[in-house]
This record gives structure tokens, sequence and C-alpha cells, in this order.
């Protein structure tokens, strides 16, 4: 190394590895794990709140993988999710990004807008009359 040569260090906290792009099996490349926006998760932080106030919810857990990032909603802490809201990147063009799946792996509706998706979940009871 001579006088002429810049020194370049290299950063290695937080930041600096968000912004390493890596390269997915597609060909394309994506900043760090799959999650949600702030917008995202008003949305499902207000169902979740609503549901909770009713008495039908009391736990969730979000993951966020390289794929895809996963909301679960429990109905208690030890039990399997009743429900899991997943954003998956890789459908946006084909059915949607978002999808809520029940606990046997059934899923119940799926799209690109996330509020349109989570009404499955959210519909209000009405009386129907006799």
């Amino acid at each position: 190394m001579s006088d002429s040569e810049p020194i370049i260090l290299q950063r290695t906290d937080r930041a600096s590895r968000k912004s390493v792009q890596q390269k997915t099996k597609g060909g394309r490349g994506h900043q760090g794990p799959i999650s949600f926006n702030r917008r995202e998760l008003a949305q499902l932080l207000g169902m979740y709140g609503r549901k909770v106030a009713e008495g039908e919810w009391r736990d969730y857990a979000i993951d966020m993988h390289r794929e895809k990032a996963i909301f679960s909603v429990f109905r208690r802490a030890s039990e399997y999710p009743l429900y899991r809201i997943e954003k998956d990147p890789r459908l946006a063009r084909r059915q949607g990004v978002y999808s809520v799946i029940t606990p046997t792996g059934l899923i119940l509706k799926r799209g690109h807008d996330l509020k349109n998706v989570l009404k499955v979940i959210d519909r209000k009871l009405r009386l129907v009359p006799a």
C-alpha cells in the first residue's frame, strides 16, 4: 500500500448491512428480509386491536423471512395461530402479495390490497330478519 492509495473502510453496523443487495434465485436483488411497512402494520394492528377488544384474540407474532413476512394471530399464546396473514412479493403479479391462511393451510383470500384481504377476517355480524 502506497501513500497515494486511499484507505477504504467498511462499515459494520446495521445500516450498512441493510444496503447490501442480496441475489435471489430469480436473479433479482432485494434488500434483507421482507417486512411490513408502516401503513400495513397500522391496518394489521388496528384489526388486531378490535379483535382483542372483542375478546377473540390474545396474542400475535411477526416473522420476517427472506421470501415473505408473516403476521400470525393467536387465541392463546401457547396455541397454533388462528390466522396467518402473509406478504409474499413473489406473487405480486399473479394472485396478489397478501393472503390470509387458516391453521390447516386453507387460503381464505388473496389479493393486492391488504384492506380487502383483511375483510375476510374482520367481518361484522349483522342481524338477519326472521
